[in-house]
């Protein structure tokens, strides 16, 4: 399983991940591809985000099951505290 969330991305990119994912609501994206698949839309998505930001959300072989990647500037973000994957809300001043 794999879930991309994109945030203020063009619409041309979303129309090409809706290509290969489904988009149940603006900017997120689920599907199950390959990883080489997952890899190539992830490089993408991270040429074209121009200002916007992004995070992959995909099922590996780990102690969660899961690994996340981020790019750009996101509202939220991963921190790891002694190998667990967890979020980081950033505050507003």
């Amino acid at each position: 399983m794999v879930v991309m969330i994109l945030e203020r991305v063009p619409e041309s990119l979303r129309g090409e991940l809706s290509l290969w994912m489904l988009e149940p609501k603006s900017g997120v994206f689920v599907g199950s591809v390959s990883a080489t698949v997952r890899d190539k839309l992830w490089q993408k998505a991270c040429r074209a985000m121009r200002g916007g930001a992004g995070v992959l959300v995909y099922s590996t072989n780990t102690e969660q099951g899961f690994d996340i990647r981020s790019w750009g500037d996101p509202s939220r973000s991963e921190v790891e505290i002694e190998g667990l994957k967890l979020i980081q809300v950033h505050e507003t001043p």
